[in-house]
Formats: structure tokens, C-alpha cells, sequence
């Protein structure tokens, strides 16, 4: 195959590589206290109002991004468009009041500690919307690895339509096993002083970033993702027949729905202005991502979690019968949550294995279901939920981290807003992140909320911005 014949169409401002682009990116001025601007994603501690209002108090009036994103939690709370018009005169006012320093194109090199490990290195690039595409069947350029639910775009394309600013939460994982990318970026990178480090709020680590903008540093990159390509097609082949056949080199790891918004858009304005060759520059035609190597042993593949509101454990219980292999086994004592997250995570299993818990029970559930174990799983509880027509009717929340499943399905209480009263956690087993890109590439995208990159507060924090719309 001709070398990047499935881009030969693509005319990028500044070309980076196979679906990406060299992005001008907005930091924050020497002024700003970067620990009160970078703010965690918004789609984390849905069900914990406490930490979103230690953020607010962290920040305390500074200019952060608190104000320039939605966190999930108040998505139920009403309010919306009024929530949405103060992001966007947020964006007016930062830009306006000087709380940036001047754009500087370039890509940044990056690295993360979180609490539970050092020094994760990614880096930040413009990833191209036109080799994006998020639907089940889709074998594109760029991938999502899980479910995208058309509801829960709406409100991410009405923050991003029309928004001055955009600022990402957006992970995406590259399958570099021999882990060449990221080592020569950062050595590149750390020729200079950084642009960036700080510490992050209430427990988030730290990040430090540098500029790559010099011409022989991002020279680097074509070549290097080339050959990524190029392996994936000796991999999985290429995701359709003809000349522009595209290999899968980019999954969305986190931030898939945002990634799918910021399609959504594009799709929208460039059929608004006829899809000319001057519309196809637009800066809204690209999606500012973070870049990891799945490989890297800083990134931890974490199951999310399932808590079932309005439910007993024994309905969860009679429903889960009907996966394959079905047995179940109660656990019981002061140590129950404990042994049952053992068991879960036993390597030795021979079997999937799932975890239930609520009202002071622990269950151990096993199942011959092979792969992933969302894949059996997730199609149950949504039959569940929408088999229920009551104004009680139960309904889903996805949980990052065990401590926080076992606090939800003790205290039966839906923090968030919405019903209160009784609830079911579901434990799920640890996630084989190397079967990732195969599954993917064969099968499409797994169920929605199959695995997160690490826990909670390893999650992307918002910090560099971009013009998105004048």
C-alpha cells in the first residue's frame, strides 16, 4: 500500500501525521495559579456533589476551568441553557480579560502523576473529525472503543456549538508495543524547561507539559506514526475495501461522547456552509486530544462499575441467571466487601466473575460469558430498566473505583439527583487491556462505560485550551 494513501484527500494547515494536525493551543498567563485552573473531567464523582463543591471552594473566585466545563452531576439539576450561556460568556470574558497567554502552535508533550503512579507520558495533537467515525460499524482512522448513546450528546454539542474556546478531557490510546512514540517526543521535549507544572486539586497529582514546536522535534512524528499505521494493517487489515481503506490507528479511551459531540458539530457546520475547500480549514473540523501508548505501564485499565437504583439485589440476582454458566455464591461478615473484591480480581479464575452488593449482601457471580464482561452484561440491565415503567422505575449509574461502589450500594442513596431509596452494586472483574485494539477492530466498539483508564482521580484534568469558534 502507498504510504498514508487512505489520508491522500486530507489537507491539513499543518500536517502531523496520519488524522492529526498541529494545533495553536492556549495556556493559561504566568499569572494564573495553574492549581486552581486545571480541573478534573467533568464526567467524574457523578454521584459525589461534595467533591465538585471542594472544588468550587478550591478554586475560590481565581479564573479556572470549573467555569468553562458542565461536570456531569448537574446535568439532572435544571437550568441547563443558563448553565451553557455562563460557559460560554466564561470563554468571552477569559479571552478578553487577558487570562491567556499568546497562542503558540505546537504540539505538548506531557507527563502525569497521579496517586497511584509517576511520570504517565502523553501528548496533546489536533486529531482530524473527518477520520472519525462513531458508530457501531464504523472501521475508520479513529475509533471509539465503546458505545456511543445518542441522548447523552445533545447537551455536549450545545456547550460546544458556537463556544469561543474548546478544552479537552479526550484520551486516546495509540498500540505502540514496542513503545517508540512517546520516549523520542519526550526526549525532544525536555531539551527545554517546561511550559507547564503544577500541582492538580484534591489529591490529583501533578502535570508538567512542553512546547514541541521546533521543526526538526515534530518531524519526528509523521515517520513515527506512519509505522503505527502501517503494523495495524498487518494486524487487523484494513477497515474497509478500496484505496482509501483506513488502519486502526487512534481508539478513544475516555471522553468518547465528547469526541462524538465535537463530530456532530463539525458535521454541522460544514453542511451549513456547503462543505467548501476554505470551510474544510475550519478549526472545528479537529478535536484537541491527550495521546497515550496502551502499553505504557502507568496506564492501568480499570473496570467502571454498575449501581442499580430502585432495585433489590435479588432481582439483579434472578436477571444475571441468565448469563452463560450462571452460579452464585453469598459471602457474609465484616470482611465480605473485601473477600468479594478479591475474588473478582482472582487471576487464577477459570470463569468471569461479578461481584454483587446491597443492603448489607455480597454476592459472587460466575459466568462462562467469554471477553469482555460488558459485553454479556450491559445488554441485560438495559432490558431491565427499560422493561420498567414505573415512576420508580431503576436506573444506572457508572462507577469509577470498588470503595465508591460499596459506599453507593450501602448507603442506598442517589446523590445526584433523583429518586432515593434502595440500591444494587455490580462489581465488575479487571479489565485485559491488551485484547483492546483486536476486539475492537473485529467486533466494533464494546457496550459504553467498559473500562476506564485508572480510577477517578487519574482522569485528564482540563488545562490547555484552543480557538474553536470567533
Amino acid at each position: 500500500m502507498p504510504e498514508t494513501c487512505y489520508n491522500k484527500t486530507m489537507k491539513f494547515p499543518q500536517p502531523a501525521g496520519p488524522g492529526l494536525a498541529i494545533p495553536e493551543i492556549l495556556l493559561p498567563a504566568s499569572r494564573v495559579d495553574l492549581g486552581k485552573w486545571a480541573v478534573i473531567a467533568c464526567d467524574q464523582y457523578t454521584q459525589d456533589r461534595s467533591y465538585w463543591e471542594k472544588a468550587a471552594k478550591a478554586v475560590s473566585g481565581a479564573p479556572s476551568a470549573l467555569e468553562l466545563v458542565l461536570p456531569e452531576i448537574f446535568l439532572e439539576s435544571g437550568g441547563l441553557s443558563g448553565r451553557i450561556r455562563a460557559i460560554h460568556g466564561s470563554m468571552k470574558k477569559y479571552l478578553e480579560k487577558g487570562i491567556f497567554a499568546p497562542p503558540r502552535r505546537g504540539c505538548v508533550y506531557l507527563e502525569r502523576d497521579t496517586p497511584f503512579t509517576k511520570k504517565r507520558p502523553g501528548f496533546l495533537a489536533a486529531l482530524d473529525l473527518e477520520q472519525y467515525d462513531y458508530k457501531s460499524e464504523a472501521r475508520s482512522l479513529i475509533r471509539p472503543t465503546e458505545g456511543t448513546l445518542p441522548e447523552r450528546l445533545p447537551v455536549r454539542m450545545d456547550i460546544r456549538r458556537g463556544a469561543p474556546l474548546e478544552i479537552p478531557h479526550i484520551l486516546v490510546l495509540i498500540d505502540d508495543e514496542e513503545n517508540t512514540l512517546l520516549p523520542g517526543l519526550g526526549e525532544r521535549a525536555k531539551r527545554s524547561r517546561p511550559a507547564y507544572e503544577t500541582p492538580l486539586m484534591l489529591g490529583g497529582g501533578g502535570v508538567s507539559g512542553w512546547f514541541l514546536d521546533g521543526e526538526a522535534d515534530l518531524a519526528f512524528l509523521p515517520g513515527a506514526l506512519e509505522k503505527l499505521a502501517q503494523r495495524s494493517l498487518a494486524r487487523f487489515g484494513p477497515g474497509s475495501s478500496g484505496e482509501t481503506a483506513a488502519p486502526f490507528l487512534y481508539a478513544a479511551g475516555d471522553g468518547n461522547h465528547s469526541l462524538a459531540a465535537a463530530k456532530e458539530i463539525w458535521e454541522e457546520y460544514k453542511q451549513a456552509h456547503g462543505g467548501t475547500e476554505s470551510v474544510m480549514a475550519h478549526p472545528a473540523r479537529w478535536a484537541l486530544a491527550e495521546i497515550e501508548n496502551l502499553y505504557d505501564p502507568a496506564i492501568h485499565f480499570e473496570p467502571i462499575h454498575r449501581v442499580v437504583f430502585n432495585v433489590e439485589i435479588d432481582e439483579l440476582l434472578v436477571l444475571l441467571s441468565e448469563l452463560p454458566g450462571f452460579s452464585r455464591r453469598e459471602l457474609s461478615g465484616p470482611a465480605a466487601a473485601g473477600e468479594l473484591s478479591r475474588l473478582v480480581s482472582d487471576p487464577e479464575a477459570s470463569v468471569n466473575r461479578l461481584g454483587l452488593t446491597g443492603g448489607g449482601r455480597c454476592v459472587l457471580v460466575e459466568t462462562s460469558a467469554p471477553g469482555f464482561a460488558t459485553v454479556s452484561l450491559q445488554p441485560l440491565l438495559d432490558r431491565f430498566v427499560r422493561e420498567k415503567k414505573a415512576a420508580d422505575a431503576p436506573s444506572i449509574d457508572y462507577i469509577h473505583g470498588s470503595n465508591e461502589l460499596f459506599r453507593l450500594a450501602g448507603s442506598a442513596e442517589k446523590t445526584g439527583g433523583g429518586p432515593k431509596g434502595k440500591a444494587a452494586g455490580i462489581l465488575l472483574p479487571p479489565v485485559k487491556k491488551n485484547a483492546l485494539f483486536e476486539t475492537v477492530a473485529r467486533t466494533g466498539p464494546l457496550p459504553r462505560k467498559s473500562f476506564s483508564m485508572g480510577e477517578s482521580d487519574e482522569q485528564r484534568f482540563y488545562l490547555e485550551c484552543r480557538r474553536l469558534f470567533n
